[in-house]
């Protein structure tokens, strides 16, 4: 089980657009240059930001904790017997 192609390319589309379009719409004026540093610097932060929570996702720290007798449900409904070792 993998990260999936389609959401990855669709979101740094998407902040890519952010960033630089929205540094191309900026209106001329004395903190045009500033304007644009932040919109780029804003874009490329919540792209990193999603990345990392949307890959921490395959691959998660803290898994559900079950009670013993939850396993066992779980093993007969899905056909799978607990080998006892």
């Amino acid at each position: 089980m993998g990260a999936d192609v389609l959401p990855i390319l669709f979101f740094t589309s998407l902040w890519a657009a952010v960033g630089i379009g929205g540094s191309m719409i900026t209106p001329r004026g004395p903190q045009r240059q500033l304007i644009q540093c932040i919109l780029m610097l804003t874009a490329g932060c919540c792209w990193l930001f999603w990345l990392c929570c949307y890959l921490a996702q395959m691959n998660p720290l803290i898994g559900p904790r079950l009670s013993r007798r939850a396993i066992q449900i779980i093993a007969e409904s899905w056909n799978m017997p607990i080998k006892e070792g």
